[in-house]
């Protein structure tokens, strides 16, 4: 799943094309039209598509945001205002082209569900090859009230003490730390292999129970999970299944992880463990996270 580096730079890749942009007209692939027939919300969620047209052709694209693992399109017409809210899902990705053809990876250019049309004769696409992402239309935030509940942004200066406020929550009380980190109401944007990497250099087994932490080792996990967000964002993501730029490039930060996928520990040569923890495979050191 595309986590907050990588949803990063999906959204600088299509940022100096699509801004200040009409979005002439909406095509939707077969799969959306036929899913919504089954009444499967596939890709456009909680709206029917003619609706989604008519409050996305026309609109000019004001400007677009990253939030979380969220891409967000603001639109406006004739002093009206729309929200895009994206999410990517498990392999979802956008793709500026001249035409859905052009789209360098044949798994994504046969996968295309959307097709925004814009005023500069360019296409943005966007295809998902396993079909979990979404795309919202609403009027304002508060249409779509999880969005509200995530956490700052981990670059943010508040991001530390909301975290921190976090443990005195009766629901993560007992909970594995690894579980914790993994909510975006707790931090936002950091998956599975951000949490990993993060764990592995603060030296926390990701099984640990919230409240066996001390006030320094919340502080430092949280530190390093920002450090490690930070890495992904300067190497243009983590390329290990899917993931794609939308220039069809991919990032290098595989290169540079130290527990997610690996075979020994890069510190004591140990055997990476692995333990399912809230449905997801965790990757650790079993010598050097206690």
């Amino acid at each position: 799943m595309p986590e907050l580096p990588e949803v990063e730079h999906v959204k600088r890749g299509i940022q100096p094309y699509v801004v200040g942009e009409k979005i002439n007209r909406v095509i939707f692939s077969s799969k959306v039209i036929e899913g919504k027939k089954q009444q499967r919300e596939t890709i456009i969620k909680g709206m029917a598509l003619d609706t989604f047209q008519t409050f996305t052709e026309g609109y000019v694209i004001d400007a677009i945001e990253r939030r979380s693992k969220y891409i967000v399109f603001h639109l406006e017409k004739d002093g009206a205002t729309r929200i895009l809210i994206s999410h990517l899902g498990m392999a979802g990705g956008f793709f500026i082209v001249n035409h859905v053809d052009d789209i360098p990876v044949e798994n994504y250019r046969k996968h295309w569900h959307v097709i925004f049309e814009l005023s500069n004769g360019k296409q943005l696409v966007y295809s998902d090859i396993r079909r979990f992402g979404e795309i919202r239309n609403v009027p304002f935030f508060e249409a779509y009230p999880s969005f509200l509940q995530i956490a700052p942004e981990p670059f943010d200066h508040d991001a530390l003490n909301y975290y921190l406020a976090c443990f005195d929550h009766k629901r993560y009380y007992d909970k594995p730390i690894k579980q914790m980190i993994l909510d975006h109401r707790v931090i936002s944007g950091c998956g599975n292999i951000y949490a990993c990497e993060a764990l592995f250099r603060a030296g926390i087994h990701p099984a640990r129970k919230t409240q066996d932490l001390n006030h320094q080792e919340r502080e430092m996990l949280f530190l390093y999970v920002r450090e490690v967000l930070e890495e992904g964002i300067k190497n243009g993501g983590t390329s290990i299944s899917d993931y794609r730029h939308a220039d069809g490039n991919t990032g290098t930060m595989q290169l540079h992880l130290n527990v997610y996928k690996q075979k020994t520990c890069k510190v004591c040569n140990s055997m990476i463990a692995t333990q399912v923890i809230a449905t997801r495979n965790s990757h650790f050191c079993p010598t050097c996270q206690k």
